[in-house]
């Protein structure tokens, strides 16, 4: 009897193993099915099918929708997931649509629906300026790699304009990104959003703005500025707007010149100093090529 027991127990520990392992639930539900196959079996196609079961079924529909809708994007089939997502949250419950919109801001962005985008985020700060986001709290528990952590208004309100703001730059509507990223500046400044606003000031030939920024930036002066990612974009912004800041680059941006020419002449016009050559190999191709006519 009592070896029995044992063997029980011994098998109930190597079970409750299994699934912190592989990060599945308990049961033989559509759902659990579904789990089990995108993680254990790693076959997304038919989890795809288990997920649309357990979502007819009624069988964990907010878990089930948005992961599908996970899958899906992972498949490139981002369209037909924001179809689902939009046709079957009304059956989803309230808590949930908060996390089923952040799944279709990442769908927008992968199919470069831009527009959509805008407004969904529109609405998401509304909700933040209206009380009615948090459920009335000042703070969530977000979750990003697996690993959980707060989150307050103030950061997500300064996030959600941060992306804004990005997405008015995919429109080439710098005047707009640029108020949005300095508003989301004042709420929470960090030096992710100080890149992106520099970007935008470049982008409106505004250079020795953003080289003031970016310095404030390599010198440590926003949060995050020591992260290496956040360093070494603002090193490669700081490259970048030198060219610009050149004076062949100025001349040519009078002469009224877009960035990108300016800066494919910048680099030519220094490629050809550093090897002291008379004539640039363009002249010296043309020439050839006018040598070869003759003939």
């Amino acid at each position: 009897m009592e070896g029995s027991f044992c063997r029980k127990s011994s098998q109930g520990r190597k079970d409750d193993l299994y699934h912190v392992i592989h990060k599945v639930p308990y049961g033989d539900s559509p759902y659990v099915k579904a789990k089990h196959a995108q993680l254990v079996d790693k076959d997304p196609e038919a989890a795809i099918v288990l997920f649309w079961k357990a979502i007819n079924v009624g069988d964990k529909v907010d878990s089930a929708l948005k992961d599908m809708a996970v899958v899906m994007k992972q498949l490139d089939r981002a369209e037909e997931a924001i179809e689902a997502i939009k046709s079957f949250r009304v059956v989803c419950s309230k808590h949930s649509q908060e996390s089923l919109d952040n799944v279709l801001l990442d769908l927008y962005k992968k199919c470069g629906r831009v527009e959509e985008q805008i407004e969904l985020l529109k609405r998401k700060l509304r909700l933040i300026y209206q009380g009615e986001a948090f459920n009335g709290k000042t703070t969530r528990t977000a979750r990003s790699h697996g690993k959980k952590f707060q989150v307050s208004i103030k950061q997500e309100t300064a996030r959600l304009l941060g992306n804004l703001g990005w997405a008015y730059m995919q429109k080439a509507n710098y005047m707009m990104a640029e108020v949005i990223f300095k508003k989301a500046q004042m709420i929470d400044a960090d030096a992710n959003k100080a890149c992106n606003l520099c970007l935008c000031l470049m982008r409106q030939s505004r250079y020795e703005e953003a080289n003031s920024i970016l310095k404030d930036i390599l010198q440590g002066k926003f949060p995050g500025s020591d992260e290496f990612k956040s360093r070494r974009r603002a090193e490669e912004l700081l490259k970048e707007l030198n060219i610009n800041l050149s004076p062949q680059s100025q001349f040519m941006n009078i002469l009224g010149f877009d960035d990108e020419f300016v800066k494919g002449i910048g680099e030519l016009l220094y490629a050809w100093g550093s090897s002291r050559s008379r004539r640039l190999p363009i002249f010296e191709e043309i020439s050839s090529f006018r040598d070869q006519l003759a003939c």
